[in-house]
């Protein structure tokens, strides 16, 4: 992402938010994991989208319209200088002068001065963008800001009488992806369908959960990914009916199916895929039928993606079409359209068909407008992921048909004229997964790619 893609949507955002007023937009804190060891660093998502800047202890200042003498000076980047011995104990700083070379901040100033400056730039302004209630510690500080302000108003100084959330702003923009955006959304989904295919080939009875979480982690690192986008989900048999099951600890056993929901994150943008598939290679008769519904299912709702038509009909089409299959695989019983009126299909189905995606995995945008489904327009990003999951003991259901978990996710880019499914490079259909798991074998039977 180049320097002039975070301008246009600084420019952008400084431009909707209105004359007279600040917007004040911190970096994510440190959070400690254990003693002396934070979890890795990552940027809040709005203060990345905005500055590109990599680095804890930070806070972004937008100020419309603002100049210093002849400079422009609408972005101020609050950051932590330069210093020698704190970098030989903990990596390089970015400092001042690479917040205006590198990160084009029209003006940077160490974050200890914070405290000092940022009261002043609340000078005269009505309005303050700030988002209460995400920093706690800054939230404090905000408090504290105001007041020193206000102390100032007998001497003709105005303090702020407002202050607002840039959310909907923000997440507004970034619901929208550019072409940059999009090509690191790509990216991260092309990685992401090679760990799926590496996990089905490396995949065999008596193999840990973890081991296939080790292969996907594997496969992400080595091509430029440094973490994944969550915690993936690598169930089998039981395991996969639990719809956010992270504890990847069992072994997988002969005849049972193993539900992987793992994506990569490459540039701080999300991919997520769901594949399903017999860890023997080989799916049974009850297994088949179950996948090609849930296959059946999604292809309707993707179908359903394209300008024009509203968030919520992919999800229609899902349920339609595992209403009706699951009425003839006797696993409902009546008429369908009475059936998904009364949301029976819920035992078997209960979460929606998908979430916009983005620099989040579950990320920001509004789903309804004036209390209306919003329309798809080119440029969003989403995921479709029906499922359905029978777990053991399911009452009046037969045994044949228990610990069969199923979900099938992909990544779909709404275009001018329909859409892009992202994440096409990892198979779906039954067919090609046994035959690429399939392949080769290594002499000790552990299948390679």
């Amino acid at each position: 992402m180049t320097n002039k893609e975070f301008a246009k949507r600084r420019k952008r955002l400084l431009s909707s938010m209105g004359p007279e007023s600040i917007a004040v937009i911190p970096a994510s804190p440190e959070r400690q994991r254990n003693r002396d060891v934070d979890h890795p660093y990552r940027p809040d998502s709005d203060f990345f989208y905005l500055t590109g800047f990599p680095e804890p202890e930070a806070v972004a200042v937008l100020i419309p319209g603002r100049r210093v003498g002849t400079k422009r000076a609408q972005y101020i980047l609050f950051c932590r200088e330069r210093d020698a011995q704190m970098e030989t104990w903990h990596g390089r700083r970015t400092g001042l002068e690479g917040a205006r070379e590198r990160y084009g901040a029209d003006d940077a100033f160490p974050i200890n001065d914070i405290d000092e400056i940022l009261p002043r730039l609340m000078e005269n302004k009505t309005r303050v963008y700030y988002a209460m209630g995400a920093h706690e510690t800054l939230d404090e500080k905000m408090i504290g800001w105001l007041k020193e302000v206000r102390k100032k108003e007998r001497n003709g100084i105005k303090a702020p009488i407002e202050f607002a959330s840039l959310d909907h702003l923000v997440h507004e923009m970034r619901l929208f992806k550019s072409r940059a955006e999009i090509g690191h959304m790509r990216k991260a989904a092309k990685i992401s369908a090679r760990a799926h295919c590496r996990a089905m080939q490396i995949c065999q009875p008596g193999m840990m959960e973890f081991q296939i979480e080790a292969e996907l982690v594997h496969e992400f690192m080595k091509h430029g990914c440094r973490s994944a986008a969550y915690p993936s989900i690598v169930g089998g048999g039981e395991n996969g009916c639990i719809l956010h099951y992270t504890e990847n600890e069992s072994k997988l056993v002969d005849g049972e199916l193993l539900l992987i929901d793992a994506g990569a994150e490459y540039h701080n943008y999300a991919a997520d895929i769901t594949r399903t598939f017999p860890v023997n290679g080989t799916f049974s008769p009850e297994q088949r039928a179950l996948y090609q519904l849930v296959l059946d299912a999604q292809r309707a709702a993707i179908a359903k993606v394209k300008p024009g038509n509203h968030w919520n009909q992919p999800h229609d089409a899902a349920v339609r079409v595992l209403t009706k299959g699951l009425v003839k695989l006797g696993l409902l019983k009546g008429e369908p359209a009475k059936l998904i009126k009364e949301g029976a299909y819920r035992r078997f189905y209960m979460h929606r068909t998908g979430h916009w995606l983005g620099m989040d995995v579950h990320d920001v945008g509004d789903y309804k407008i004036d209390g209306k489904w919003r329309l798809f327009e080119p440029g969003m990003t989403l995921t479709v992921e029906p499922g359905l999951y029978i777990a053991q003991g399911s009452k009046g259901v037969a045994k044949k048909w228990w610990n069969i978990g199923i979900r099938i996710e992909d990544d779909v880019l709404v275009t001018a004229d329909g859409h892009e499914v992202l994440t096409s490079g990892a198979p779906k259909e039954m067919d090609e997964i046994e035959a690429l798991m399939a392949g080769t074998k290594r002499p000790n039977n552990r299948r390679t790619r």
